[in-house]
């Protein structure tokens, strides 16, 4: 049902601008800067009515502010973090529900990377916007929380339904994937995505999004069997 288009911007992230063709509504996911985010809607016809941010991060939320200024959309994120996100019309956590026209997207809690992350899932359309808490093959690292956090995150993740596609905020597809072929060198799954990865790469390609199926295939930190493991894995990642 949704529209949703992939907004390369700054070396390495994206922005989605996800429509809904019934009510009109268009909605970005987490604009690091506005300018190419109101080319594209304007290109398509489409007047951006919400801005959905998953944490405070400047190359997440950078855009908001002149976005919110030429549109007078309206701006949802984490409560945990309003009082970095000054844009802000509507705070929300866990448990609470956030609506694209008839679409609905449930709050999942997922802190770590900061302390209050969230991701937006939409059971509907099979869609989960993670921001960086879940990458190809990778997580986000620790700066605000623990891994404890993080190894909690990834069990939420990984319970929702194999075919729920993930959004992630930034192309780290190749690098995720050389750590984790040295994490699990034996990963038959892993050599064969990272081959599928490379061609993308080389033509130019994104890779994502990815699958809940496939990251429970090749993602060392999802596969991380406890907290220890998922830890070690995150400093051997951030030193790799």
């Amino acid at each position: 049902m949704l529209e949703i288009i992939r907004i390369p911007v700054l070396s390495d992230n994206y922005v989605w601008l996800v429509h809904e063709p019934e009510s009109q509504e268009t909605m970005v996911v987490d604009p690091a800067v506005a300018d190419p985010v109101l080319a594209e809607a304007a290109e398509r016809g489409w007047t951006i009515t919400q801005i959905w941010n998953t944490h405070w991060h400047p190359d997440h939320t950078g855009g908001n502010a002149a976005i919110k200024e030429a549109t007078g959309c309206h701006v949802t994120g984490p409560e945990a973090e309003q009082d970095r996100i000054p844009t802000l019309d509507a705070m929300v956590k866990e448990g609470d529900t956030v609506k694209l026209g008839s679409v609905t997207a449930e709050v999942i809690d997922v802190p770590a990377h900061t302390a209050g992350h969230i991701a937006f899932h939409i059971p509907s359309e099979k869609m989960v916007f993670v921001g960086d808490t879940l990458f190809a093959m990778g997580c986000g690292r620790l700066f605000e929380g623990t891994a404890a956090q993080m190894y909690d995150n990834m069990r939420k993740l990984e319970a929702l339904p194999d075919a729920t596609r993930i959004y992630c905020a930034h192309e780290y597809t190749k690098a995720n994937g050389e750590y984790a072929l040295a994490a699990e060198p034996d990963n038959l799954a892993i050599k064969e995505r990272m081959a599928e990865v490379l061609t993308l790469r080389e033509r130019g390609e994104a890779t994502v999004p990815t699958t809940i199926r496939q990251e429970r295939a090749t993602n060392p930190f999802m596969r991380a069997g406890s907290v220890e493991e998922l830890a070690a894995r995150r400093t051997a990642k951030d030193n790799f």
